[in-house]
């Protein structure tokens, strides 16, 4: 089973939400649909932005622990590599 950590937008440098999962797919429509009370509906952050993937929960979470201290800058400049122009990618694991 994989394991991703998780970067969600609302919009191009607005408010960002990081997570883990092991449902990467699952856990964006949920965002997306806005099924669960929190961070993520009050500010409509539902577009993924960029995603790592892991083997195991552990080492997951360890990333998204330390994610979590980076200043938003350290996570935008992440993200810009991977994403310039800060699409949503879930349309291309939603398959």
């Amino acid at each position: 089973m994989a394991y991703c950590v998780y970067l969600l937008a609302s919009k191009k440098y607005g408010p960002l939400y990081l997570g883990v999962t092991n449902d990467i797919v699952r856990r964006t429509y949920e965002h997306k649909s806005k099924v669960v009370a929190g961070f993520s509906k009050r500010y409509s952050v539902d577009r993924l932005v960029w995603y790592e993937i892991y083997d195991d929960p552990i080492t997951a979470i360890t990333r998204e622990k330390e994610l979590k201290k980076w200043r938003r800058e350290w996570k935008i400049r992440l993200r810009e590599e991977k994403n310039p122009e800060w699409i949503d990618l879930y349309p291309q694991i939603a398959v």
